[in-house]
């Protein structure tokens, strides 16, 4: 986890919705930016997973937004925004662990097959025969 909060840019609006006075006056919503190819905190390996992971989030400039209008105080949105920003970024430094693929026992295949079987004579021993 590495903190690149010093790269944030941040940048604010007015908040939709209801609220009255304070929507209509206070610039409350928080829009943080962040330019992944720029960074200095990050390997060039992990600047290509996070654009690829993030490519949904990433604008054409190249950069990751997100807009934050959550609370009534802009302090609180700008809080939200960096840590959502954070963790984003470090979910898409996970990676998945590779699926090895394995096949069934004998056993487990004979014994299956040996179910099955009981299973079929049970049923077939319902019938009713003339």
């Amino acid at each position: 986890m590495k903190k690149f909060t010093k790269e944030l840019t941040y940048k604010t609006s007015r908040s939709s919705g209801a609220g009255g006075q304070n929507v209509n006056k206070v610039e409350t919503a928080v829009t943080v930016m962040w330019k992944p190819s720029e960074t200095a905190h990050f390997s060039a390996e992990e600047i290509e997973l996070i654009s690829q992971k993030l490519k949904n989030r990433i604008n054409l400039e190249g950069i990751l937004q997100l807009t934050v209008s959550e609370s009534r105080t802009q302090l609180q949105n700008k809080k939200i925004a960096t840590e959502k920003v954070i963790e984003l970024v470090n979910k898409a430094l996970i990676k998945p662990k590779i699926r090895k693929p394995t096949k069934p026992s004998k056993r487990q295949v004979e014994k299956r097959i040996q179910t099955k079987k009981q299973l079929s004579e049970k049923k077939e021993n319902r019938k009713f025969r003339f």
